[in-house]
């Protein structure tokens, strides 16, 4: 049982080791047929993604059902990220919902060695600015982890709000999982004369956390965002990667293709059920060839025809990067041959 003192006095400093860049892998949290977590799958998982070369990796957040795990799990999932990745790009761990359990993810999360956290909202309630500063706050001050606050559902930061948690020791990006780009453009200008003119040297990070972040990806480059998290890499790294290269070289002819033969129809087979953004990707990543078993409940697996759509997208995503030829890497990695 988390007591508050079983972390307090911990101190960054804050700050990463290598910081985050380029496309954000999300790996899924696979399952045992009987139901536990396969921790052997999950370090295959993240070792072919790293094959890619992500700018870092986050575990037990959203897509790898992060709601669903029990703190053993947690645990045990964190460790398994931590080791798998031996320090070649930062690992981020979720933590959340209730305060007790957010600060006991973090212990945890913490002594496996990740990173940093991503705070994500708590459970249920809506809160003004001020319920959603303290909740952050609380964090930083029982914990010595790096955090990246994630902006979405029923935690969304209004512009003074926003500001308040960057100045918060530890606090070190927001994640946008809401998509108002008014807001959110507001947000970043804000936060950034904010921190200047205080003379903070902390690096301070956002990023698009949109499901499917690649269709809406222009926006925000527009308003100075680069960075953004792809459920995609989790199952097609190669067609993650093109994309993220399209945007970088200014190859617009071919992001254009990406987008509309492969990112907004998923997208669109993505919006069919609820719960899609999580499941439809784990189905992704058996079609890639990883078992992970299903979700578990709340989330549904999804109908044989939906996975058959998703087969016929994935397809198609594969068949414009091999024609392109640009897929197979990021800065440079080997072809998948290569690396096999």
């Amino acid at each position: 049982m988390y007591a508050p003192s079983d972390c307090q006095g911990r101190k960054g400093p804050y700050v990463l080791r290598k910081p985050l860049s380029g496309v954000l892998f999300f790996p899924v949290t696979p399952f045992t047929p009987q139901g536990s977590v396969d921790l052997d799958a999950y370090r295959l998982h993240i070792e072919r993604g790293l094959r890619y070369q992500p700018g870092g990796i986050f575990a037990a957040c959203g897509t790898g059902e992060f709601h669903a795990l029990s703190l053993p799990e947690y645990g045990d999932v964190v460790s398994a990220a931590v080791k798998a990745v031996a320090g070649a790009v930062p690992v981020f761990a979720g933590a959340g919902g209730a305060p007790a359990t957010m600060h006991e993810q973090g212990r945890l999360a913490e002594e496996a060695g990740a990173d940093g956290l991503l705070v994500m909202p708590p459970y249920l309630v809506r809160s003004p600015g001020q319920g959603l500063y303290e909740y952050v706050r609380s964090l930083t001050e029982n914990c010595g982890l790096p955090l990246v606050v994630y902006n979405r559902d029923n935690a969304i930061l209004d512009v003074d709000t926003a500001v308040r948690v960057a100045r918060l020791p530890g606090v070190i990006g927001l994640k946008d999982g809401a998509g108002d780009i008014d807001r959110i453009a507001r947000i970043v200008v804000t936060v950034r004369a904010a921190l200047a003119a205080d003379g903070d040297a902390k690096a301070f990070q956002f990023f698009n956390g949109l499901a499917t972040a690649e269709v809406t990806q222009r926006a925000y480059h527009g308003i100075g965002v680069t960075l953004y998290s792809s459920a995609v890499f989790a199952f097609a790294p190669e067609v993650s990667i093109a994309f993220w290269r399209s945007l970088e070289t200014g190859d617009r002819e071919f992001g254009d293709r990406l987008l509309q033969e492969f990112f907004a129809p998923l997208a669109q087979l993505r919006d069919q059920v609820p719960g899609y953004a999580v499941s439809l990707i784990k189905a992704g990543v058996r079609l890639s060839g990883l078992d992970m078993g299903g979700v578990r409940a709340p989330l549904t697996d999804p109908s044989p025809a939906h996975v058959e759509q998703l087969r016929e997208i994935y397809e198609t995503g594969l068949s414009l990067v091999a024609a392109r030829g640009n897929g197979t890497g990021h800065a440079g990695a080997e072809t998948e041959e290569e690396m096999a």
